[in-house]
């Protein structure tokens, strides 16, 4: 059934508000996956609206987002609204069976009020305000703004909030920068004030006795975010993350009074990004949302997965990919296109990790603006690009298999843990240029999830009983709660791997006094003796392979006659020669295993074969072909009887054969046909109910 049937029966009886459920929005009749663009009715003259709309129901579109650069529209002159154009484009888009995600426009404010509240302007590190044109020129600090961000917000609200075709509301957009305005250093004084009461007490933990940094009062304490006490820039990154969070609680507050409680309100992140703590930020919203960019030239179906289930571990449920690119962007030093049959690899890839829906921006091409390069579905003459059937193709096959995705997500038995204060921490000094701690995260991920073909990423304070594996690449800041909280988990059985730099620092960011891994010393059973930045690899040996270490390499001392070694450096410095590089302790039914060195990604690889035969995790779909990604989406239906779909993609350019386990519905073929195989061309894509 499409959207028109539940736009004409008006509003029907609330369910509740967006849970745990893996369906994307709590409107019934709905497709279960939805695909969709941002699109910018207000850059258009009126007359344009309807064959855009039209063409966007051809490819099977479902859903806009619309609203949240156009502030300037819906305000023109402060406290005068203007939503008569907003009312015509939702109702139209309803014409065209298409739902609707609300932006608010807080991203770029108007002129009229930068230019009559300066104020509201953020200030950068050198002291130097914004001006204003661009956008996210404000200062997020500042209560005036947000009480401009309020009013609007919740006016949109008043007239929104219970209208059947919009589905959920976006804050602001892509929340990036901090400022240094007075306004934001006396909060960041406060702040301080409420975590450590005493000045002394802030001196003590903070060990201001170095270089005389001793503070007498809390208004000394500058704001930086570089080139300080380590103390001070990891509380700076905690205030950030606080501030944001009440960032979105003031537009929260306007929202929901006036808001249908099926309306999700979100905000859309931006994957590696560590401006703030995306646990912190996610604390009040509904669901997680992520702008799916590629990054780089190329398309790397690894890191690109690992971001999924980064954004899917914010809330430890399914997400929405809020943007994602249309074969190519405009702001890389050469902005190269995905090959054709990318976009559709790309699109099913956030579906298998969890996405309930797949938007892409934007929609038609700007008629003038910085971003006139970008890529597109319709170009500025209304009329489809090349990419714009790949994507109709998308949206028949979500129509295909969305009823039996429905109410499905993914499920792991191996976590890796994602730290944003162990990030900070290694990144304000990282002692080694290249250790870069996404890198060594991501180096993890790579085998773990072809051996695996599933990973839940999710902060270290997580709930890890359903887990069999957990994996800390570099937790580089680890409290003594935390280790408590591992602790228990491992001698229940579980089994804990932390790669180098892990239990280096405390809460504080100072160095932990049993040295690393801090806490988990006597658990181990051994602690680092010493750590060495590398410029040269150095040979590593061990029971399970051979290979080399770069970039960094820790020296570990057993300390307990039950601590084995794993691995141990060769010939090198003479520092390194003959030491162990990785000790592992059982205890119990569980272990603890600590890698000292960034390994090669053979050798790497081996070892995490190890661990997850150690731990007896099995991977979904056994025996695939190299550079075929395997994922699963489960859940329960109708009388409690378990549903579960596999998804196969082909990254690679060579057509591959993979068996299945048994005959199974092919959800994309024309008929629904059994099939105990299947053939994947260049990019290919397929979709299998069990």
């Amino acid at each position: 059934m499409r959207f028109a049937s539940l736009f004409l029966a008006g509003l029907v009886v609330f369910a509740p508000a967006v849970s745990a459920s893996a369906q994307a929005t709590a409107y019934p009749n709905q497709p279960p996956l939805l695909l969709g663009a941002a699109w910018y009715p207000e850059q258009w003259p009126e007359s344009q609206w309807e064959p855009d709309l039209a063409l966007m129901e051809a490819a099977h579109i479902h859903l806009v987002r619309l609203g949240e650069f156009a502030w300037s529209t819906m305000e023109p002159s402060e406290g005068h609204y203007n939503f008569d154009w907003l009312d015509r484009a939702i109702a139209l888009a309803a014409k065209h069976h298409i739902a609707i995600v609300l932006g608010t426009p807080t991203a770029a404010p108007p002129a009229w009020l930068t230019t009559k509240y300066p104020e509201t302007l953020r200030i950068d590190e050198d002291g130097r305000r914004d001006e204003h044109g661009n956008r996210q020129q404000f200062s997020f600090a500042s209560e005036r703004y947000r009480k401009f961000a309020h009013d609007i917000a919740e006016q949109m609200a008043i007239r929104y909030g219970r209208n059947p075709n919009v589905v959920g509301w976006q804050l602001d957009n892509e929340y990036a920068n901090d400022s240094f305005d007075p306004e934001a250093k006396a909060q960041f004084h406060a702040w301080l004030q409420k975590k450590y009461g005493t000045i002394d007490n802030l001196n003590k933990r903070w060990a201001t006795a170095y270089w005389s940094q001793t503070y007498d009062n809390f208004d000394e304490i500058p704001a930086r975010d570089n080139n300080e006490n380590p103390a001070l820039l990891l509380d700076w990154k905690r205030f950030v993350s606080d501030t944001w969070e009440s960032y979105s609680q003031n537009q929260i507050d306007a929202i929901r009074p006036h808001a249908d409680p099926r309306q999700f309100i979100t905000t859309n992140t931006m994957g590696w990004f560590d401006g703030f703590d995306e646990y912190t930020v996610h604390s009040n919203l509904d669901i997680a949302a992520w702008d799916d960019y590629i990054g780089s030239g190329n398309y790397d179906p690894a890191d690109n997965a690992a971001r999924h289930d980064l954004t899917r571990g914010y809330k430890r449920k399914n997400f929405w990919v809020m943007e994602t690119e249309p074969a190519f962007v405009n702001w890389r030093p050469t902005n190269t296109p995905l090959d054709k049959g990318q976009v559709r690899d790309m699109a099913w890839q956030s579906i298998g990790h969890g996405a309930d829906a797949v938007e892409y921006w934007q929609w038609r091409a700007a008629p003038n603006g910085q971003e006139e390069y970008h890529g597109v579905l319709a170009g500025i003459d209304g009329k489809p690009v090349p990419v714009y059937d790949e994507v109709k193709q998308v949206g028949e096959e979500f129509e295909k298999a969305g009823p039996a995705l429905s109410g499905t997500s993914p499920h792991a038995s191996v976590a890796i843990l994602n730290s944003y204060d162990s990030r900070w921490a290694i990144d304000f000094q990282r002692h080694s240029a290249k250790f870069d701690p996404v890198a060594e995260l991501v180096a993890f991920y790579r085998p773990l999830r072809d051996q695996t073909q599933s990973v839940d990423v999710i902060s270290p304070d997580a709930p890890l009983d359903q887990y069999k594996l957990v994996v800390a690449p570099a937790l580089n800041v680890l409290s003594q709660a935390t280790a408590d909280h591992l602790i228990a988990w491992v001698k229940q059985g579980g089994h804990l791997v932390l790669g180098p730099r892990s239990g280096m620092k405390n809460e504080y960011n100072a160095l932990n006094p049993q040295r690393q891994p801090g806490p988990l010393v006597d658990f181990l059973g051994g602690n680092v003796s010493q750590f060495y930045a590398l410029d040269t690899e150095v040979p590593v040996s061990g029971d399970l392979g051979t290979g080399t270490a770069s970039i960094w390499a820790e020296t570990i001392s057993p300390a307990s006659p039950d601590t084995q070694v794993l691995l141990r450096y060769g010939p090198s410095n003479g520092w390194l020669d003959g030491q162990p590089a990785v000790l592992t302790r059982s205890v119990g039914k569980g272990s603890i295993t600590y890698i000292g060195a960034w390994l090669d990604p053979a050798l790497l690889s081996k070892f995490t074969a190890y661990f997850v035969q150690q731990s007896g995790v099995q991977p979904i779909l056994p025996g695939v072909p190299d550079g075929v990604e395997v994922a699963q989406r489960s859940g329960e239906q109708n009388a409690g009887a378990k549903k579960s779909v596999i998804i196969l993609i082909n990254h690679t350019t060579a057509n591959q054969h993979v068996a299945l386990p048994q005959t199974m519905t092919d959800l994309l073929s024309a008929d629904h046909a059994s099939a105990n195989s299947v053939d994947l061309p260049k990019y290919g894509v397929a979709v299998f109910q069990k």
